[in-house]
């Protein structure tokens, strides 16, 4: 049985428009800011326990994600691809489509079915992971910028510049939306950086540059989210099958002349408990996009890991690799949080303050009910949470399995976090810019009265320590506000567990192509990258792949 959408919804759909805008002579397109969500897609989308599937496909990709949703209508171009996503269809749902509900999905999270997956590190630290169509890109801020260039230089995988640049494009054409205004807080969000030198004033620009920008958003001015889900739009309908509700328990393996070994098909269940046996036909591939948990994760149940530890878990070996599941790194995101005089100020995220050499100040309105407070925010006022992102941290740690054959138990976890002094020393340097953003003029309006006159911040938790210079304070401020910022990746990186075209080493036919394979977070927020690096990857396969 087919998911049907509401058919006025599918015929706008179809109407939807591009604003393009010339720039230096070149045309950059954004979708339009009112554009109705066009979920042509479900016409293709199926629950598994009504589908059949046929017995080979050319690429069978693990995960509809952020990066595996372009990469699977990429490769649908010219092949058959069978996607199959453990979570379901969110076309309806009002907690994931629409700004104003931004913290919803996290606080309606369940072990059942929910958009987000709730996990905790081993440190204590609540996160989430994506279990719906479109991954994670169904339930962050929509914030939208594009990598910088120490992650070119240092992600281990050849660029060519020009296919980035049209990579983006092919993203940015579809569900990326350039602001056109900002709300009371984002505006004053962008003098309040101007103010405290975090300068030049780039204006808009999807792109990494130092300074304070405005950036796109994958919500759009109606406060619609348009998510990497829409790019299945793209793909070439009779070529692909996109099942949801269907969890991959492992990757299946045959032999091979050149490698040993190589993956030809996977085996899933539906929601039903029924289990169901598919394979690629030859050249074809199994790519893993199931995210930085869930890819080291299935590669490891299904015999590809450290020898000694697979062994101690009476996990058949596959293929020895010592390093799958190691270097998982979580960016801290030390910040405060204040209570504002100012009712009903804007949710969301359009606006980024990028410091040279770091940190990244990031922030947005919170809604009246969020679960850190602990109690309700009072009338005629409004709570802003402003957290800073420490890029590139030193500290990192390593992923481990609960359970050795269900897939459906999330692994353990922990990042290290601040086990390396850098890591501290960088989180001072957040304190310092914060504390010039706040005796900025912009941020006047946002301060309470006393009784006697005297103006001052409200915080809800921890204030900024007085002493910026103090590295024992700026140590304890830092794991006091411990938090992350959602763009957890490694596990499985380029020249350890993938090479550089994201090829696993040593097993023929599989790949990894999601945040997994990165050694840093890409630019400001991670889910640009991520978008072009499945339509990348996607048109570099259909590229090099040869006739049959």
């Amino acid at each position: 049985m087919m998911i049907i959408t509401k058919p006025q919804l599918l015929q706008a759909a179809l109407s939807f428009l591009l604003l393009c805008m010339g720039l230096q002579l070149k045309v950059v397109c954004f979708l339009q800011p009112d554009s109705l969500l066009d979920e042509t897609y479900l016409e293709f989308t199926n629950e598994a326990t009504d589908f059949s599937p046929a017995k080979e496909y050319d690429y069978i990709i693990v995960g509809g994600g952020t990066a595996g949703c372009p990469l699977a209508a990429t490769l649908s171009e010219k092949y058959s691809v069978l996607l199959l996503e453990r979570g379901g269809v969110a076309n309806l749902d009002p907690n994931v489509l629409y700004e104003d509900n931004l913290f919803n999905p996290l606080l309606t999270a369940n072990n059942n079915d929910s958009p987000a997956q709730t996990f905790t590190s081993e440190e204590g630290v609540l996160n989430a992971r994506g279990r719906v169509l479109g991954g994670s890109s169904m339930i962050n801020f929509g914030f939208y910028s594009r990598a910088d260039d120490y992650f070119y230089k240092n992600s281990g995988i050849e660029w060519n510049s020009s296919g980035v640049k049209s990579a983006y494009e092919w993203v940015e054409d579809s569900i990326v939306t350039r602001p056109n205004h900002l709300g009371r807080w984002q505006t004053s969000m962008l003098n309040a950086l101007l103010q405290s030198g975090v300068d030049p004033a780039n204006g808009f620009t999807v792109d990494h540059v130092e300074g304070t920008k405005i950036s796109g958003s994958t919500f759009d001015d109606s406060g619609r989210r348009h998510g990497s889900v829409e790019l299945l739009n793209k793909a070439k309908p009779g070529n692909l099958k996109v099942v949801v509700h269907a969890t991959v328990d492992r990757v299946i393996f045959s032999t091979s002349k050149s490698l040993g070994i190589a993956a030809n098909g996977v085996r899933y269940h539906d929601s039903e408990g029924i289990y169901h046996e598919v394979h690629v036909r030859k050249p074809g591939e199994v790519i893993l996009s199931a995210g930085a948990l869930g890819s080291p994760q299935l590669l490891m149940i299904s015999g590809v890991g450290p020898l000694s530890y697979l062994s101690s878990l009476k996990i058949p070996v596959v293929r020895d690799n010592p390093y799958i599941g190691k270097f998982m790194v979580d960016n801290p995101r030390p910040g405060i949080n204040l209570l504002v005089p100012v009712a009903s100020l804007d949710v969301g995220a359009r606006v980024v303050g990028i410091v040279k050499n770091g940190p990244y100040i990031e922030s947005s309105a919170a809604p009246r009910q969020v679960p850190f407070l602990g109690s309700l925010i009072p009338l005629n006022s409004s709570v802003l949470v402003i957290g800073g992102k420490i890029i590139g941290p030193k500290s990192s740690g390593s992923l481990q399995l609960i359970s050795p054959s269900d897939v459906n138990v999330s692994p353990s976890v922990r990042f290290n976090y601040y086990s390396h002094t850098n890591d501290i020393i960088e989180c001072g340097r957040v304190v310092e810019v914060l504390r010039d953003f706040l005796g900025t003029q912009a941020m006047e309006e946002y301060k309470f009265s006393d009784t006697s006159g005297a103006r001052d911040f409200r915080y809800i938790g921890p204030s900024l320590p007085e002493d910026p210079s103090h590295l024992k304070s700026n140590e304890a401020f830092c794991r006091e506000t411990l938090s992350t910022f959602w763009h957890f990746h490694g596990g499985c990186l380029v020249e350890k567990v993938v090479d550089s075209d994201l090829k696993v080493i040593g097993v023929d036919s599989l790949r990894v192509i999601d945040a997994s394979i990165f050694t840093s977070s890409p630019g400001t927020n991670p889910q640009a990258t991520l978008m072009m690096l499945g339509r990348y990857i996607g048109v570099k396969i259909l590229n090099e792949r040869p006739p049959n």
